[in-house]
C-alpha cells in the first residue's frame, strides 16, 4: 500500500472554511476513487490551524489518479490562498500487508 501524509497550517481566519473543504475532499475521494482505501483528516489539539491527512491508496498511480480528480483540482485550487505552508511525504506500508 502507498500512504501519504499532508501538515497543512491554515491561515487562522480560514480554519473554519479549510476544515469543511478537506472534510468534503477526503469523502468524495473515499467514495469515487476505488483505490483511496483510508483518508483520515486530523486536527492538531494544540493548534487548530494544523491539519494532519493520512491517506491510503492502492499504489503509487492510484494516487497520481487522485491528484487528476475534478474534486481534489477544485479543493486545491480553493484552499491554496488559506495555506500557509503544506508538507506532503510518501511511504510504502509494510504491516499490516494487504
Amino acid at each position: 500500500m502507498y500512504v501519504i501524509t499532508v501538515e497543512f497550517e491554515v491561515k487562522a481566519e480560514h480554519v473554519s472554511a479549510f476544515r469543511a473543504a478537506i472534510d468534503e475532499n477526503a469523502a468524495l475521494s473515499l467514495a469515487n476513487e476505488v483505490e483511496c482505501h483510508q483518508f483520515d483528516v486530523c486536527i492538531d489539539a494544540a493548534v487548530p490551524s494544523k491539519f494532519f491527512l493520512y491517506e491510503l491508496y492502492t499504489d503509487r498511480a492510484a494516487f497520481e489518479h487522485h491528484l487528476t480528480t475534478r474534486h481534489f483540482l477544485q479543493f486545491n485550487a480553493l484552499v491554496a490562498p488559506w495555506v500557509v505552508a503544506k508538507q506532503v511525504r510518501a511511504y510504502e506500508r509494510t504491516f499490516p500487508k494487504s
